[in-house]
């Protein structure tokens, strides 16, 4: 009888180790995990290999099913899908890292200040600075140009605004790019006050100016990449859209890919240029592993905050000269290029602030769409659209592309550039989500931090991480907390067309996710803005850990 039982026993042991036989090369279990998929499902264990999820599910199933070479214990900490900023500027932000950091100077002296310390310790070549807004400094006048030049007579100065869509510069980088400030442009403007120049440019002005600067060589591309990346692993990024880059960054994007070095995951926008137009269009999309190229961006428009922005009726607070703004480009422009967005395979993605950008480009794309169809064209920013404009985006499927920190930035001041009527026409995130059923959400960064948390906690809140205003900016229109994180997991990823390989933890898609200190969907959204990100993993492999 006990030799039966010996044999018995040994028999079922070895049942349960031949059960056990599937080999992964890494489970996560004990976690909460969100899986973020179409039904919301949570799980606590997740089995990996070769990069990929082969299963999500119960803490028992999924022990009991697999081996692994790398076992991690969650300790029930909460893990989501790799985070998707689903607009920002990767590269820009990684070469700004060296230039004089402006954002959240109070006062034009600050920003001369800060560049003061930057001559320090960068002694030659052009001074460059970003993130000065002059509706933080009391009368919301732009600055003149006069103590630049006073500072710095015979070296040249590019001090960009925040939104990157203005500039103030000294005499001598005009000399430099051989302009005077009374060109004729169409598309942007040189800042004059009472007939003089001073030194403030806007939108296509901006452009003229820049062909003046020496352009970052490879090897400080390179460094500014992987600066980048590594900022945004820290803070859950796994899948970042860099909204307009050239061959050149593309090509050595796929350098560094194929090398190992950087591990981030891109959606790349093709900046409307002609090089890339007659690259990129014949040869058609780059579908690869970490990098996918296909789509272009336009500008329709400017900003709102240097009034750029092309408006239907004239800014309130320049109602007195009828100023409307510009578009940046012919309509005839953005029209021939949606026709050969179309007709190449290319999703197109504009740029549009004001309500007559809005309007012009959701016409214009219309003309080409012609109602519902998966080209997933975007609308960028969608800052200011008519009311009788909205339904462009569900008729056309659309996807709105938002930065819900925008509306927190620039609430304080929109109400004066738009007027009380036309501000509620602003911002309206929920509306938009209302046309398709989902909207894509980024940051613009490095026009507003790289924090995902911040993201969400606009989207939801509609405060600045001050906590202002009581109650929220134009409340109806924040996302609720289960849509803000789909806006940065599964709906950013369908906006790429990725969705069958990332933005969800599910069986057969990429295993990027995070490990975070806390519940995203159900914590007080002022307590997400306090989030860790305790691990990062791309493709089933660790690439942050915060010690």
């Amino acid at each position: 009888m006990l030799r039966n039982a010996t044999i018995y026993i040994g028999i079922v042991l070895c049942l349960g180790c031949g059960f056990k036989r599937e080999q992964a090369d890494l489970i996560i279990h004990n976690a909460n995990i969100s899986t973020m998929d179409t039904e919301l499902a949570s799980a606590e264990a997740m089995a990996i290999k070769d990069g990929r999820i082969i299963e999500v599910g119960p803490e028992r199933q999924i022990m009991n099913k697999y081996n692994a070479t790398d076992v991690i214990d969650a300790q029930k900490k909460f893990v989501y899908p790799g985070l998707i900023d689903a607009h920002c500027h990767f590269l820009g932000y990684g070469l700004g890292l060296s230039q004089a950091d402006l954002v959240g100077t109070n006062s034009w002296d600050e920003v001369v200040s800060s560049v003061q310390k930057q001559s320090e310790s960068y002694p030659e070549g052009w001074l460059m600075g970003r993130g000065w807004d002059q509706n933080d400094w009391g009368d919301g006048a732009f600055p003149t140009n006069d103590t630049l030049d006073l500072l710095f007579p015979d070296r040249p100065v590019f001090l960009s605004r925040v939104d990157g869509h203005a500039a103030i510069v000294n005499s001598k980088a005009m000399e430099l790019a051989g302009l005077t400030g009374n060109e004729e442009l169409i598309g942007g403007e040189f800042i004059k006050v009472d007939g003089q120049f001073i030194g403030v440019l806007i939108d296509n002005a901006v452009d003229l100016m820049k062909e003046a600067i020496p352009k970052a060589t490879k090897s400080e591309k390179k460094r500014a990449l992987l600066d980048a990346q590594e900022r945004c692993f820290a803070v859950g990024l796994t899948t970042v859209d860099d909204a307009g880059l050239m061959r050149e960054d593309v090509e050595l994007i796929q350098e560094m890919h194929e090398s190992g070095e950087l591990k981030m995951r891109m959606y790349v926008m093709l900046s409307d240029a002609q090089e890339n137009i007659d690259h990129f269009l014949p040869m058609g999309p780059i579908l690869e592993e970490r990098l996918t190229v296909r789509a272009f961006k336009f500008y329709a428009d400017g900003a709102l905050g240097s009034r750029g922005a092309c408006l239907l009726k004239p800014y309130a607070d320049r109602a007195d000269v009828g100023h409307i703004g510009f578009l940046l480009d012919s309509i005839d422009h953005f029209r021939l290029r949606a026709k050969e967005m179309k007709e190449a395979g290319f999703q197109m993605n504009t740029h549009c602030i004001g309500d007559s950008a809005n309007r012009t480009l959701l016409q214009i794309y219309s003309e080409q769409l012609q109602g519902t169809n998966d080209l997933r064209w975007r609308i960028e920013h969608a800052q200011v659209v008519h009311k009788q404009d909205v339904p462009y985006f569900g008729a056309n499927s659309v996807i709105p592309s938002i930065q819900p920190t925008h509306a927190t930035s620039d609430m304080y001041w929109a109400e004066i550039r738009l007027g009380r009527n036309r501000v509620r026409r602003a911002y309206a995130y929920q509306e938009l989500l209302g046309q398709l059923g989902l909207v894509a959400l980024g940051t613009d960064f490095p026009v507003e931090g790289i924090s995902p948390f911040n993201t969400y906690y606009a989207a939801v809140a509609r405060k600045d991480v001050k906590g202002f205003p009581e109650g929220g900016f134009q409340i109806d229109n924040a996302l609720t907390s289960e849509q803000a994180m789909y806006g940065m997991t599964l709906w950013a990823a369908i906006s790429n067309f990725e969705e069958e390989v990332k933005g969800s933890l599910t069986a057969g898609k990429v295993a990027d996710f995070i490990v975070v200190d806390r519940d995203l969907i159900n914590s007080a959204p002022e307590d997400v803005l306090q989030t860790v990100v305790l691990n990062t993993y791309v493709n089933g492999e660790e690439v942050w850990r915060q010690y």
